[in-house]
């Protein structure tokens, strides 16, 4: 047994809500500090719009084909006409759909006309894909956003997915296959 009178008291701890705020204040510096070493050890290329974070994107939980498409879209790695860097600088950039603009991932997301019929079926609510835009931190947006990229292809290589049916004809019959009747054949007694 331990006298009482040998054991020195208890420290006295600072009050909860100060140790609270003291973590806090030193989670952010840390986070901050990591963030500065992380930019210039590895800076992000000019292209790239979208800072980095330490934390994963709200897209990377909807699946990984369309998770990855859609990061190679954002940073302009993807199939689209205006990304030069599968084909070579000099081909042309114009989007293969309408032929109007350059094939950017606004133009294909927003405002590429040949697919407006499939925009206003699936993207209701995406107006910008701007790396403040709130189609990056809203998930049912996000799906939308997948949705759109899996039903157009869109950034998919171009030998993939043959280009899609217009929207007038659909891609399949809608009545059954007429399936020919069973022929039955009847026996006779001798013939067994």
């Amino acid at each position: 047994m331990i006298n009482s009178h040998l054991v020195s008291p208890a420290p006295v701890l600072p009050p909860q809500s100060l140790m609270d705020s003291t973590y806090s204040a030193l989670k952010k510096r840390v986070k901050s500090a990591l963030l500065e070493e992380w930019a210039s050890l590895f800076p992000t290329p000019g292209y790239y719009l979208h800072p980095p974070a330490l934390h994963p994107r709200p897209f990377m939980g909807l699946g990984k084909f369309v998770a990855g498409r859609i990061h190679q879209i954002r940073a302009g790695k993807s199939y689209l006409a205006a990304h030069p860097t599968w084909r070579s600088s000099d081909a042309d950039t114009s989007c293969p759909r309408c032929g109007l603009e350059p094939e950017t991932f606004e133009h294909a997301i927003i405002s590429c006309p040949s697919r407006q019929h499939s925009r206003s079926r699936l993207l209701h609510g995406v107006t910008d894909v701007g790396p403040e835009a709130p189609l990056w931190s809203s998930l049912p947006l996000l799906k939308r956003l997948a949705t759109f990229i899996g039903v157009t292809s869109t950034g998919f290589p171009p030998t993939m997915f043959p280009p899609a049916t217009p929207p007038s004809s659909p891609p399949f019959s809608l009545s059954p296959p007429r399936v020919p009747p069973p022929v039955f054949r009847v026996f006779s007694l001798a013939e067994v």
